[in-house]
C-alpha cells in the first residue's frame, strides 16, 4: 500500500521536532452545489526543525511517532513570508 502524501501550511511549531500543518481541500456541497473549503490539522515530525510558520510543506505517512503524529516532513515546498 503506498504511503499518503499531504501538502499544507505550517500554522504552529509545537515543541522541538513537531509542527502543526493545516491541509485545505475543496469539495462540492451536496445540496447547494457550491465549492466549499474543508480544513484538517495534522502533526508532522520535523527532525531538524527546519520548518517555520507560514511555510508550505510536504509530508509523507510513516510509522506512528506518538498518539497523533503519523507524518514526517518530506520537503519545504515554499518558504513563508517573513
Amino acid at each position: 500500500m503506498p504511503k499518503r502524501q499531504i501538502t499544507g501550511t505550517v500554522i504552529k511549531i509545537a515543541g522541538e521536532k513537531t509542527a502543526t500543518i493545516v491541509v485545505e481541500r475543496k469539495v462540492i456541497h451536496p445540496r447547494y452545489h457550491k465549492t466549499v473549503k474543508r480544513f484538517k490539522k495534522y502533526l508532522i515530525h520535523d527532525e531538524k526543525a527546519t520548518a517555520k510558520v507560514g511555510d508550505t510543506v510536504s509530508a509523507i505517512e510513516c510509522r506512528p511517532m506518538s498518539k497523533r503524529k503519523t507524518f514526517r516532513l518530506l520537503e519545504i515546498v515554499k518558504a513563508g513570508e517573513e
